[in-house]
């Protein structure tokens, strides 16, 4: 019978953010995969807890990744953990999760703190709809081509960034949004916490006058909802008979104008061929 594979959110900072749970879970697992072992031992020092390591990272999880399925199919339990936080989040936890559920083996979450969601909770910004975008591409095209596809996207947009790349994206950020708000949120739980709200270009001036350091969480406001000037009927007819009279077919004029005014188009049509303008 299969083993399970147990996903175990650790400590982004704090030590005493790890739940009894999570804990226990460690402790009872057969063997630990960890992305890095050697962070994961200092956490299983400080918990006086003994368990094999294998580790398990981006460059080897085709290779690993087979010997642990392997490993679970002939019984075994695992803990998965990454270095901070929840595994499987923008980390290549994701594929094992994804292995053990083509290949009928149990994963079972222990959640525990995310990055991710804390740094939204302190933001100050929009917290009911949100999306996350992960690591921006270090090439320039889908760099560019990433931030195109988002210019028009209303939720709040959360992104993970490195120290030394953070001058650029903040770069990139306000060239392709403008200048919006933005919370920086770095070492959080830990001594160090930072979070730096304010908009795009106090934050790169800001970042440029003070090295930044730190794995960083970027939560920007979305797009503003665009207002649609009020529109009588009338006006909207009107409209339509204008782009009628410019060379469009009356059904492309009302679709032209039920797209821009939010009139019915359906109604829009009625009204126009019954214009005494048209007959």
């Amino acid at each position: 019978m299969p083993g399970t594979l147990y996903v175990v959110g650790t400590p982004i900072g704090n030590l005493g953010d790890l739940s009894p749970r999570a804990a226990e879970t460690l402790a009872k697992a057969d063997f630990i995969a960890a992305e890095d072992t050697r962070v994961t031992l200092k956490l299983l020092n400080h918990l006086g807890i003994k368990k094999p390591l294998i580790c398990y990272f981006e460059h080897n999880r085709a290779e690993m990744g087979e010997k642990l399925l392997a490993r679970l199919l002939d019984g075994e339990s695992c803990a998965l953990v990454t270095d901070a936080g929840m595994p499987a989040i923008s980390d290549p936890g994701e594929d094992i999760v994804r292995r053990c559920a083509e290949n009928g083996v149990s994963v079972a979450a222990v959640p525990g703190p995310s990055a991710l969601i804390t740094a939204l909770a302190v933001s100050g910004l929009p917290t009911q709809r949100f999306c996350f975008e992960g690591f921006l591409s270090t090439t320039a095209k889908n760099r560019r081509e990433h931030l195109e596809s988002l210019k028009g996207e209303r939720r709040t947009m959360l992104f993970y960034e490195a120290p030394h790349k953070l001058l650029r994206t903040l770069s990139d950020l306000l060239d392709a949004f403008g200048d919006r708000e933005v919370a920086l949120c770095r070492e959080l739980t830990k001594l160090h916490e930072e979070v730096f709200r304010g908009t795009l270009s106090q934050a790169l001036s800001h970042f440029t006058q003070t090295p930044p350091r730190g794995e960083f969480v970027l939560v920007l406001r979305g797009a503003a909802v665009e207002t649609v000037p009020a529109v009588t009927e009338a006006e909207a007819v009107a409209e339509v008979l204008r782009l009628r009279d410019g060379g469009c077919s009356l059904r492309e004029a009302c679709r032209a104008v039920s797209e821009k005014t939010g009139h019915a188009r359906n109604t829009l049509y009625t009204l126009a061929l019954w214009n005494p303008e048209i007959q």
